[in-house]
């Protein structure tokens, strides 16, 4: 009985998400939506699998993929009509369209290649169509940026996975060991503490390295006193976590350590200083002015934070120039750093939900060095 209620839960929200798109397809004057980004795909149909595209309208809710799913899409998308296709878009698409009488045809404009959009666009002169194709931005993600609260559950729990597995990393990695067997351990951890996957590639970077905000694991050996930064996350049913924490193995560099307090002060303002009435520049002005006056303006060189949730960087994005407003519901980052070339580096990176007009803070795992 349980699990059936779940089903009913899931499948309400699946129709509520459609509800929310099409009334903002008919508000762009479209007759339907082609949809191919695959966070997209899942948070409206729950379709898991590689290869499909979504068209939604007002009456229509339609699956396209080839054979390898079709077993997988009726599964996991019973709402949807599936239908089998067998060639690339601009093959099938057209037709597709004209049998459906739709004349103006919205896109993801960030998810189609542009050789797509041109093999698409002669495809429909080539058969004599009457279709537009109209370029969007953001439609889906928009909706997707306030989460649900099962959706807020899938990430809490994701973040939980990775505050463990950084406990039982911190516990592990030492002088001697390798960035890359450290990420490998991490990512041991995580998949043993039951996460999905990874959300993203494991950064560890130590000394030197740890001044590039995304360095990737090398062969270098971890040396006492310098400065480790490591950056994670888990997945639970897609939905994926973000944490960085820097470590001092021994002791460390007195600069270092004092950038170190900088950026944690800095953390601590903005997320002490958000509100739903901000905007995400405005968040990322609390945190940037606490390194500026410090004299490290110019090292931190990255926005503040981003959205998590099916994809680990989704809308809001907060930096100096995003025109993003913020939203109880809404679940970012706030990972403020300073890098110094040569030197070494501090990011300090948690996860807050906007709750009541403030940030709830989701992330445990321990900091100080």
């Amino acid at each position: 009985m349980t699990n059936r209620i779940a089903e009913g839960e899931k499948r309400n929200s699946k129709i509520k998400r459609l509800r929310k798109l099409r009334t903002s397809i008919a508000a762009k004057g479209s007759d339907g939506l082609l949809l191919s980004q695959p966070e997209n795909i899942r948070y409206l149909s729950g379709f898991t699998g590689s290869s499909g595209w979504l068209l939604i309208s007002g009456q229509n809710a339609i699956l396209a993929t080839d054979f390898r799913y079709l077993e997988q899409a009726k599964g996991e998308s019973p709402d949807f009509e599936i239908i089998q296709i067998k060639q690339e878009l601009h093959d099938w698409l057209p037709g597709l369209v004209f049998d459906l009488g739709w004349h103006k045809l919205g896109f993801e404009a960030n998810f189609m290649s542009y050789e797509g959009y041109h093999k698409l666009g002669e495809a429909i002169k080539t058969k004599q169509i009457n279709l537009e194709l109209v370029p969007t931005t953001g439609i889906i993600e928009q909706l997707r940026s306030i989460k649900e609260p099962e959706e807020l559950g899938f990430i809490t729990k994701a973040v939980d996975l990775a505050d463990a597995a950084f406990e039982q990393a911190k516990a592990i990695i030492r002088p001697g060991m390798t960035e890359k067997e450290a990420a490998w351990e991490i990512e041991k951890i995580l998949r043993q503490e039951g996460s999905e996957g990874i959300a993203f590639e494991i950064i560890v970077a130590s000394g030197p390295n740890s001044a590039l905000p995304h360095a990737q694991p090398t062969e270098k050996t971890i040396c006492s006193g310098e400065p480790v930064l490591i950056d994670m996350g888990a997945k639970t049913r897609g939905y994926c976590s973000d944490l960085s924490r820097t470590l001092f193995l021994g002791k460390a560099d007195k600069t270092l350590r004092e950038i170190y307090n900088i950026v944690l002060k800095a953390q601590t303002v903005a997320i002490e200083g958000i509100k739903s009435s901000m905007t995400a520049s405005q968040v990322d002005r609390l945190a940037r002015s606490v390194i500026e006056q410090a004299g490290y303006g110019d090292a931190f060189g990255h926005g503040l934070g981003h959205g998590v949730g099916l994809a680990v960087h989704e809308f809001p994005r907060l930096g100096l120039s995003s025109s993003d407003s913020l939203a109880d519901g809404m679940v970012f980052t706030i990972e403020p750093g300073i890098y110094l070339a040569g030197q070494g580096g501090v990011r300090i990176e948690d996860m807050v939900v906007l709750e009541n007009g403030k940030a709830k803070v989701l992330t445990r795992a321990s900091k100080g060095t």
